[in-house]
């Protein structure tokens, strides 16, 4: 009878422990706070012990090649410990959780809660998702919501991008992880550096919700307090203040739009764009640059500004645009340019730049300087020559002097005028001490500056007719002179026109002060202009 017993025991016992290796299946019922109740399987394990612990509490120890399943979740391990009563697995060596063959989890140490459903995971673990792997030491992975904790620092790789950071929420549904802490995200392209980074590992689009700052391998940085960015397209728009340079430009404004393969950026709300090697800025509601060709469209009261020598020139207009010309080797060295008047001025530009930048202005042009003020409907400059082209009504004034035409040439030389050619209509006023107009018109003008202030101008014209105030020794005005002839030489001492010079076909008359004719005093087309005339660089801002 004794030996009967015996037998059945070691039968029993036999049958336990190789049931795991017949691919029995023993259910353990785990019930979810709120959920339907769910079963653990226990598919397979080369050995199972159970251990009494008290009346109400056993374990169940499965050691060897072990696999379990609840629901579509299976998970692997060396040996694993079940807790009946809590309903909680403790896991070692070679943890493998294979989440409905979409989320692949891996560590060397589990603690399962099933009823929450709550995995904490230690030692080299690995999350991947078949497109990123996330890598830390430390993990707390929710299955029910799928998301997926680190909080002891660690990194996440997609294809060529790694991020790094002290901490990270994983959101399995949508694909984002949220990094905080010292974030660093490298890819081929650039680094990034924030505290807090929103990145999505399908996109591989990420959103900045901190102060950040990218650091492109061509040297490249900006700076930005939010926005997204598509590393995989190079496509991104930075909001809430954003700020950038590099090695010939910088710039900010309040959001900045940049697209990598196009190489060309967009900003909007107080932009600014600075050209280092020109020395120029510019403002504006609205910024658009070209980086292939260095080109920029401004727009929304854009206002450009041009450094030099410790003087400054504003130029504001309805639209303002700045582009290079491009030279090859042949046309650097010599190229020609003809002006209206089939004048050929060769400029010399053998040098190492092979372009010149150019600018243009659309309607509305202002321009201001300390010694020169200038309107017209549109402009075109040149660093060439530092040459101002005035078109559609211009005006320009020089301390006293008021000049007009149809077009209009301002040679410049360090921020200050040097030649000024106009083509047909030109008129220049000088206004006396009296408040009364020297005034000398004709076909063309060209006048010449000695430390910016107007000293001659040579008047041709069919013919070329002058009003002039001539004054005694005494400084008191005698008359008026009103003349004509095919040539007109003014000079100009102390900013006021001093002499009138005639050349050919010459006819004039003087008039005494007291008898000078109301319907004399005023050539055709005569216009004082001063109400539109800067007063001084605030004003272009307006």
């Amino acid at each position: 009878m004794r030996l009967k017993c015996t037998i059945s025991k070691c039968l029993i016992l036999f049958l336990m422990a190789s049931s795991l290796q017949l691919s029995a299946q023993q259910v353990i019922q785990t019930t979810a706070s709120g959920d339907t109740i769910r079963s653990i399987e226990i598919l397979r394990g080369n050995s199972l012990r159970l251990i009494t612990i008290d009346s109400v509490t056993s374990l169940e120890t499965i050691a060897g090649n072990v696999i379990i399943r609840e629901g579509l979740t299976t998970f692997y391990c060396d040996s694993a410990t079940i807790n009946r009563k809590t309903n909680i697995v403790e896991a070692f060596g070679n943890i493998h959780i294979n989440d409905n063959d979409s989320i692949h989890t891996y560590a060397q140490y589990l603690r399962y809660v099933g009823a929450e459903r709550m995995a904490y995971l230690k030692k080299k673990v690995r999350l991947t998702d078949k497109k990123g792997t996330l890598y830390t030491d430390d993990l707390e992975y929710n299955l029910r919501t799928g998301i997926a904790i680190y909080k002891s620092g660690d990194r996440i790789v997609n294809e060529k991008t790694v991020l790094t950071s002290r901490e990270a929420v994983y959101y399995a549904d949508t694909k984002d992880v949220y990094f905080k802490d010292n974030v660093h995200l490298v890819d081929p392209d650039r680094d990034i550096y924030t505290d807090s980074l929103l990145y999505n590992i399908k996109t591989n689009i990420a959103t900045f919700i901190a102060k950040t700052k990218i650091v492109g391998k061509d040297g490249s940085i900006i700076n930005t307090n939010a926005g997204t960015y598509n590393l995989a397209t190079g496509e991104a728009i930075f909001t809430d203040g954003a700020s950038f340079s590099d090695s010939t430009r910088s710039g900010s404004a309040r959001s900045i739009a940049f697209d990598k393969k196009n190489n060309t950026l967009q900003m909007q709300g107080n932009a600014k764009l600075v050209d280092s090697v020109n020395n120029i800025t510019v403002l504006g509601g609205e910024i658009y640059a070209d980086m292939n060709v260095n080109s920029f469209f401004a727009s929304r009261k854009p206002v450009m500004i041009i450094h030099k020598d410790g003087d400054s020139t504003y130029i504001a207009a309805d639209t303002l645009f700045s582009g290079l010309r491009k030279y090859d080797s042949l046309e650097r060295k010599v190229f020609t340019q003809t002006d209206t008047l089939k004048t050929t001025l060769a400029v010399n530009t053998n040098d190492a730049d092979s372009s010149i930048r150019y600018f243009i202005g659309f309607h509305n042009v202002r321009i201001f300087n300390d010694s020169l003020q200038a309107v017209s409907d549109s402009l075109h400059y040149s660093t060439v020559d530092s040459t101002f082209k005035l078109f559609g009504e211009p005006v320009v004034w020089n301390d006293k002097s008021q000049i007009t035409g149809d077009t209009l040439y301002m040679f410049t030389q360090n921020q200050k005028p040097k030649r000024l050619y106009v083509f047909n209509n030109g008129m220049i006023v000088n206004q006396t001490t009296e408040g009364m107009f020297n005034q000398i018109a004709g076909r063309t003008l060209n006048g010449y500056f000695v430390d910016g202030s107007i000293d001659f101008v040579k008047v041709k014209g069919s013919p070329a007719e002058s009003i002039f105030y001539p004054q005694d020794d005494d400084s008191a005005y005698v008359g008026m002179n009103r003349s004509s002839g095919d040539e007109i030489n003014v000079y100009f001492v102390k900013k006021e026109l001093n002499k009138v010079k005639f050349v050919n076909d010459v006819n004039g008359v003087l008039y005494p002060i007291r008898d000078i004719p109301s319907d004399k005093k005023e050539l055709k087309g005569f216009k004082w202009l001063d109400n539109r005339r800067p007063k001084n660089w605030l004003e272009l801002f307006e």
